[in-house]
């Protein structure tokens, strides 16, 4: 075999020789590296999957700029209610601020209920109906000045001007229950009162 042959052969076993074997110190540390990269990538995720999460939770909020407004609305409260006429079915007289009214009340047959009465309404004019105005099926009334009232067992009963009866308040008791006044008094009155207002009205 010729020398050039031979320097050929030896050279192609030197490039298809294993590689010397690494150290196991060498081998251990790139484990170590292999292991923290595969972890952090693991974090990684998890943060961006709890950071989408987060979002979406937030967007689902109420006053979140990316989801609906479902903030409830305010619950409604009831104020102090303030005592602010009183009423004496026997002398037929109301207070009001220091001003005495003279009233008309309801019938035997048909009396005021007494106790504390609240203002749920101002009209400044009102069809009432005829049956509740005793004076017969023809007639229906529009009168001004109305104030509507519940009564203590829930019912409503009405404050009004007696345009068809200007004498009768403070002489003798003519309504079906409501609290009637000459109609200068209540308009000065109804321009009062406002819904939550009380008014106390008593017997003897």
């Amino acid at each position: 075999m010729s020398d050039d042959l031979s320097a050929a052969l030896h050279d192609l076993a030197a490039d298809r020789r294993t590689p010397p074997p690494v150290p196991g110190a060498e081998i251990r540390c790139r484990a170590v590296l292999r292991r923290r990269r595969r972890r952090a990538a693991v974090a990684g995720g998890a943060l961006v999957t709890a950071a989408v999460a987060v979002t979406v939770i937030v967007g689902l909020l109420p006053g979140s700029d990316d989801g609906p407004d479902r903030t409830p609305a305010p619950v409604a409260t009831q104020g102090h209610r303030k005592v602010v006429a009183t009423l004496d079915l026997d002398t037929h007289r109301m207070t009001v601020d220091g001003r005495t009214l003279p009233v008309s009340a309801g019938s035997a047959q048909h009396p005021t209920p007494t106790g504390r009465m609240t203002v749920t309404a101002v009209h400044r004019e009102k069809r009432m109906p005829a049956g509740d105005t005793g004076l017969g099926g023809e007639y229906d009334l529009k009168l001004p000045w109305v104030v509507e009232l519940r009564t203590p067992d829930g019912r409503t009963n009405y404050l009004v001007a007696l345009t068809y009866d200007e004498k009768a308040p403070g002489v003798r008791d003519i309504t079906r229950g409501w609290i009637g006044l000459r109609t200068d008094d209540a308009r000065w009155l109804h321009d009062r009162l406002e819904p939550g207002d009380v008014i106390t009205v008593r017997a003897g």
